[in-house]
């Protein structure tokens, strides 16, 4: 059974909430992810991030979750792939790669000097599959985060200046 890849739509929203959570407890994470809120995010006056899903037989099976991102020193768009999610019982079947191959064409499309994205560095498969496609890791990279309090904390900072 093959899958299609197509931009997702608002009357995806469900199904891309479900494999969020299927992602969230694949990586042992807490996620409840606000429908309303995702819906507003992608498809709302300001869309944050774009969707390709993976159609099996009327299911969507598969998703890529992924925004806009810049360079200053190429002087150029890429774009960051933020979460790849294949339901467990249809992996093995390139619906992945497809998803990625799409999203790489995307990329050529918009002139994007890239594609990138983080991995979970205990993910074995994930890592092996990124690189049989030739993704290189970066490892003079470590990324931070800025979140909850301590971002708030941050952010009251430029409160200070005015």
């Amino acid at each position: 059974m093959t899958s299609r890849i197509r931009p997702a739509t608002p009357a995806d929203v469900p199904a891309i909430a479900r494999l969020i959570r299927g992602l969230a407890e694949y990586e042992r994470l807490p996620a409840a992810p606000d429908e309303a809120r995702l819906h507003e995010h992608l498809f709302g006056p300001r869309p944050y991030a774009e969707v390709l899903v993976a159609d099996t037989a009327g299911r969507v099976v598969g998703f890529a979750l992924f925004f806009s991102s810049y360079s200053t020193f190429l002087t150029r768009p890429g774009i960051y792939l933020e979460d790849l999610f294949v339901e467990p019982e249809h992996r093995g079947r390139g619906i992945g790669k497809a998803l990625l191959a799409r999203l790489a064409r995307i990329a050529v499309e918009r002139d994007c000097a890239r594609l990138e994205w983080s991995v979970l560095n205990w993910n074995a498969p994930a890592i092996r599959f990124y690189d049989s496609l030739g993704a290189v890791p970066l490892d003079d990279w470590h990324t931070r985060r800025l979140s909850g309090e301590a971002l708030r904390r941050v952010a009251d900072l430029d409160r200070a200046s005015d």
